[in-house]
């Protein structure tokens, strides 16, 4: 008898194929049955950590390709095996997927596996990571649209996971999926994806506007009934065919309206927009919108500044329709969305509505350009994850201009774009030597802006290079990747001269260039980087003799010295030093205020300790082995002060924290308590407990005397019974 877990898989594969069957050409049927017998065979009723069948979500994320994003036959085999060869002990071989199925079905997998071993936590930071992600992204349109099939599924089906992985979906949905679902024209599944995001990132703000909406129903539905009246009876009255409908923004636009123009709810005008979807013959389709416009424009006073034509110059989304904002009635303006059902169409499901593959190749040369930019960001290793991110984001979201090459040949650009953009965008050494040039015949600068329907001429000298206030005022992502590379090139250039004569310079002194050294000529030169002291010497600013007198002055500094410079005379007095001054010396009553013990390494009597002086907070100490010494020591090393404690013969607490690993087994936490509690004599600040398939791991955090105490207790709780390990955390 089946399990219930096969019958609702087999029952939702059945449903599946109903609902595409349209979709799915009846001569591919057996080839989908075949991919889902081997799902079926490798996975069964295996579930996730939430309880969701896996091949039930696989199922999902199939019918999400074919019906939310016209996908056909290789892409949802693709889907259906995609949580199959993620399986470690199913091996994933390219040439037997090719065989068993379509050359098509192996490279969609290819490149969701290679995207599904990387790891985009932190995906804001990791730029190689991010990198590798968005390069096999590129690879082929269908992976990217099944990588948002999948983030979306999982997205619906966040209320049971973990607050940890909500938040973790929800990131990455925000800074990637829904930035790639709105430049494919996804616009639906971008919304839903920022709203899903909202809901678990802004829980609070997403409640409070879901609630307002709620309470406006009504009204809403009322004024839009007033506002359609006149319009609906004007374009009958002319014979058109057409629907209309209102529609509200979503939650995530409203939020960000908000946010953006520091408003309330109740303040935001534009809730919800009109749309006129017209059923036009295709050669009528731009006449017969701008006739309507005419008829909305009559009837309703139009904001000329609020004109949106992208019929005549459609996004490169492929996103057609006309948009103005009229006066309604009461005195409340309204968006009017004017388009025919073929526009519409796109506009509700983007390309992936019209896209169809031929071996593996996907349609449509602006699609094709799009990925290929990408790939070149990508590729430029001199390109910062923050500012890729950013310029990722903004060249989704922003509005484009169409200017003219001498040639005749139309370029698009990002709004706000420059001379010196467009220079770049011809080609990077046009770019590099740009100086100026002419648009419609005026001499212009760099800076110039360009406008729609421009026709800008780039004027060149092989003697201009590129300057670092250039990034002030380029706008595109190649502009400026390419000006930083350059710069980049440059600065390393001159760093690897300035350290070569620092050497020599050193060697010729008969002194060691070593770490202190270099640290002590930052803190001297108010520098952070060995690679800008490095620069400096090279092109002049630093003055090799002047290194020479910083080098003997700072050769002998004590621990007072440094002090004397960094803190006030009052605070000064305060502190213990040794008798040479060479240390501070710690109590270990820890009565004086102006320093404290870090709680990122929980320093305790009898550790090895470091100083370090901070801006707000005093001094901090530090163990010598505390996981950001390295961090300070290179970027502050001038805040660094020797330290070492000072027993006042008193018993005093210091808070350690202890992880303990082993073996579960009853009785397991009373012998942990009991010994911290009894026979060490412990006080205990808190415990936390996780264990899984018999094993078992504690987090302890205890108050102890010092080092030999600390010792004393982890050698006692070694010797527990099912204890395997015993060590001191940070934290």
């Amino acid at each position: 008898m089946e399990s219930t877990g096969i019958e609702r898989i087999k029952n939702d594969y059945k449903v599946l194929m109903t609902d595409c069957r349209l979709q799915i050409p009846e001569v591919d049927h057996l080839l989908v049955q075949k991919a889902m017998d081997q799902a079926l065979q490798t996975m069964g009723d295996s579930k996730w950590e939430n309880g969701e069948l896996i091949l039930h979500h696989s199922i999902s994320v199939g019918r999400i390709a074919v019906l939310e994003l016209g996908l056909s036959t290789d892409s949802l085999i693709a889907c259906l095996l995609h949580n199959v060869f993620n399986n470690l002990h199913h091996p994933f071989l390219v040439a037997e997927i090719k065989k068993e199925y379509r050359p098509g079905v192996a490279e969609i997998l290819d490149g969701i596996i290679k995207i599904n071993l990387l790891n985009t936590e932190n995906i804001a930071l990791q730029s190689e990571n991010f990198r590798r992600l968005m390069m096999a992204l590129s690879g082929d349109v269908r992976v990217i649209l099944i990588k948002i099939a999948d983030q979306l599924q999982d997205m619906r089906n966040l209320e049971d996971l973990p607050f940890a992985l909500q938040q973790r979906f929800s990131i990455d949905s925000w800074h990637l999926y829904a930035p790639l679902a709105h430049r494919l024209g996804l616009y639906k599944i971008n919304s839903e994806l920022l709203d899903l995001s909202l809901k678990y990132l802004h829980s609070e703000d997403y409640r409070n506007i879901v609630e307002k909406l709620q309470e406006t129903t009504v009204e809403r539905a009322n004024f839009v009934s007033a506002f359609v009246k006149p319009i609906e009876k004007k374009l009958k009255g002319r014979g058109f065919d057409f629907e209309m409908k209102a529609r509200t923004k979503s939650i995530y636009s409203i939020w960000n309206k908000m946010k953006k123009q520091e408003v309330d709810f109740h303040e935001v005008y534009d809730l919800f927009a009109i749309r006129v979807i017209l059923n036009s013959k295709p050669e009528n389709e731009k006449a017969e919108c701008w006739q309507v416009f005419s008829v909305v424009t009559e009837e309703y006073l139009s904001n000329p500044d609020r004109l949106r034509d992208w019929i005549t110059f459609p996004k490169s989304n492929g996103y057609e329709s006309l948009h103005t904002t009229v006066l309604g009635p009461d005195k409340k303006w309204v968006e009017v969305q004017i388009r025919t059902r073929r526009m519409d169409d796109v506009a509700e499901n983007g390309l992936a509505s019209h896209w169809r593959y031929k071996e593996g190749k996907a349609g449509g040369k602006e699609l094709d350009d799009w990925l290929k930019n990408i790939r070149e960001i990508l590729e430029n290793p001199q390109l910062s994850p923050a500012d890729f991110i950013e310029d990722f984001k903004v060249n989704i979201y922003d509005d484009e201009i169409f200017v003219f090459t001498p040639k005749g040949d139309l370029i698009k650009l990002r709004a706000g774009a420059t001379l010196l953009d467009f220079a770049y965008e011809i080609h990077s050494h046009i770019g590099d030597h740009c100086v100026g040039g002419k648009v419609n015949g005026k001499l212009v600068t760099l800076k110039y802006r360009l406008k729609n329907g421009d026709q800008p001429i780039v004027e060149t000298s092989n003697s201009q290079k590129p300057k670092l206030d250039w990034l002030d005022f380029v706008v595109t992502t190649k502009a400026k990747s390419r000006i930083k590379a350059s710069l980049n090139e440059e600065q390393k250039r001159e760093a690897e001269n300035g350290k070569e004569i620092l050497r020599r310079k050193f060697k010729n002194w008969k002194i060691e260039l070593n770490d202190q050294a270099i640290r002590d000529l930052l803190k001297h030169y108010k520098l952070k980087l060995a690679s800008e002291l490095y620069y400096q010497i090279s092109t002049g600013k630093i003055d090799p003799l002047g290194v020479k007198e910083v080098i003997m002055v700072h050769e002998e500094e004590s621990a007072k010295e440094r002090l004397s410079e960094i803190l006030a005379p009052t605070e000064l007095k305060e502190l213990s030093f040794d008798s040479g001054d060479d240390y501070l010396v710690i109590d270990n009553d820890l009565k004086n205020v102006i320093y404290k013990l870090a709680a990122c390494c929980n320093p305790i009597f009898g550790d090895d300790i470091f100083g370090f002086v901070t801006i707000r907070e005093g001094i901090k100490i530090h163990r010598i082995t505390c996981p950001n010494a390295r961090q300070m020591t290179e970027r502050y090393p001038y805040r660094l002060i020797k330290a070492k404690w000072r027993s006042t013969g008193k018993r005093n607490s210091f808070q350690a924290t202890v992880r303990v690993a082993g073996s579960e087994r009853i009785g397991m936490v009373n012998d942990l308590t009991h010994i911290i509690a009894k026979e060490v004599g412990v006080q205990m600040r808190s415990i936390t407990i996780n264990s899984e398939n018999s094993s078992f791991e504690s987090i302890l955090r205890v108050y102890v005397n010092d080092t030999h105490h600390l010792d004393f207790l982890m050698q006692k709780l070694k010797n527990i019974k099912g204890v395997d390990s015993v060590t001191r955390s940070d934290g």
